[in-house]
């Protein structure tokens, strides 16, 4: 080997261990559901992060479904840093690396990792969600609707395998389809059997995350909703799959929302949220601005958050934060970097003429108007309120014209922010919605 070879292989390998220590923060997330038994639901998304009904669908499976009898295991970010990245695969694409793999790849530690669980003796049922191109039609129509195409189809490797669970792969897959064709929203969205016959010689899908659980085996499914939908209609298919498989298995469950596209949609658009510093800044992010100025951080603590959805999270990029959901950038936030007061729990505040006691991190509806009482040692900010006499805006009777639009939290302009310091740190946020419906307050429910 000469030696410019040699360096260049030098470079691969400091390349590939840079890649994998920056993207360690993106490590995907399994969530137990149930009661742990030896039945185990295995549901997989965000293997490719371009893909987002299906890990949207694993998600809510993780954040608004009850499992009352049975075992689920979730992973809906798989793959999160092609997710956040929203490629097929920033490393190449993750679901054909299940056969071999160098240790020196970006995403073998992601793999081994969730070869580790499939294999689990628990596990008896494998599903991994897919966003597939088109609609699967066993005869060719045109283009869109042909035996070439993946979308709105119950995927599997092979009709049967020799295994005491599950093992009647094509009748499953029957069942499922024949689930979610009782529920289309529209006759075109019909679900079709898919066989790969891996074993034939696919040499493509011999490298699959499915195909890898059959050989140990494991019953594996995929499920693929079409890329020309929405995404509140594919994960309504995805999740309407999910349930039909939960049913076969035997698992009773119970879900926060009725399963209808266009509630989902809300859900998926409006539930959700973010906390930091133990709570001491709560925000819903429906209709949060696209930026934020003079955001109160932390330097020390500002990845100490909780989402209200594993999708989540914040990235810094020069000198903002940004919220990410799935492939989504929700708020940029411009960092005003403060100590964290740790003691501050609450304040008083009298709304619409009535006295409450306000938990930091809190919502607040308003009709009319608020005052925050006077707190010793507190200073009171409310942002936007124009003030020329006092720095503690304590003890002050305001109402939702008095504070400048442009400083609104969120959007339609209802949502503003009263913060809280002692002495020079950062105590608290209590957000006042002057909207006529509460906001969403989606909690870390997962």
């Amino acid at each position: 080997m000469n030696l410019g070879i040699l360096r260049l292989f030098s470079l691969i390998l400091v390349f590939a261990s840079f890649v994998s220590a920056n993207t360690k923060e993106f490590d995907f997330t399994l969530i137990k559901k149930g009661q742990e038994n030896q039945n185990t639901f295995l549901i997989i998304g965000g293997i490719q992060g371009d893909e987002p009904g299906g890990f949207m669908a694993a998600s809510l499976i993780a954040t608004h479904y009850e499992i009352k009898k049975g075992s689920v295991w979730i992973v809906p970010n798989l793959n999160f840093y092609s997710i956040i990245k929203r490629s097929r695969g920033p490393f190449g694409d993750m679901n054909r690396k299940f056969s071999n793999l160098s240790q020196n790849d970006p995403d073998f530690s992601a793999v081994q990792r969730i070869k580790d669980y499939i294999t689990d003796n628990k596990v008896k049922l494998i599903l991994n969600l897919h966003d597939g191109s088109g609609f699967y039609r066993k005869k060719d129509i045109n283009n869109n609707y042909s035996q070439n195409k993946w979308g709105q189809s119950s995927i599997i490797d092979q009709e049967k395998l020799n295994a005491s669970n599950y093992g009647n792969l094509e009748e499953i897959s029957n069942k499922v389809c024949n689930h979610v064709n009782s529920n289309l929203i529209r006759k075109r969205d019909i679900y079709h059997v898919k066989n790969t016959k891996t074993r034939l010689g696919d040499k493509q899908m011999e490298k699959t995350l499915t195909y890898f659980a059959i050989n140990k085996g494991k019953a594996a499914f995929g499920n693929e909703a079409s890329k020309n939908l929405p995404l509140h209609e594919r994960t309504y298919y995805h999740l309407l799959a999910i349930e039909k498989y939960m049913d076969i298995m035997g698992i009773e469950y119970k879900r926060s929302f009725n399963l209808k596209p266009l509630e989902l949609k809300n859900v998926i658009d409006n539930d959700i949220s973010i906390s930091f510093y133990n709570n001491k800044i709560h925000l819903p992010l429906a209709n949060i601005r696209d930026f934020v100025g003079y955001f109160p951080t932390s330097k020390e603590e500002i990845q100490n958050f909780k989402v209200s959805n594993p999708l989540m999270t914040v990235i810094k990029k020069e000198n903002l934060y940004s919220i990410r959901y799935g492939n989504r950038r929700v708020a940029r936030l411009l960092p005003d970097y403060f100590d964290i007061e740790k003691d501050t729990k609450s304040t008083n505040m009298i709304v619409d003429g009535k006295e409450l006691k306000v938990d930091m991190g809190s919502v607040i509806n308003v009709k009319n108007n608020f005052l925050v009482k006077f707190q010793k040692d507190i200073r009171v900010n409310i942002i936007g309120y124009v003030n020329k006499h006092k720095k503690n805006e304590s003890e002050l009777l305001v109402s939702k014209n008095e504070i400048m639009q442009k400083f609104s939290l969120d959007k339609k302009g209802k949502v503003y922010r009263v913060e809280f310091y002692k002495k020079d740190k950062f105590a608290g946020m209590v957000l006042v919605n002057f909207g006529s419906k509460n906001l969403f307050l989606a909690k870390n429910s997962y």
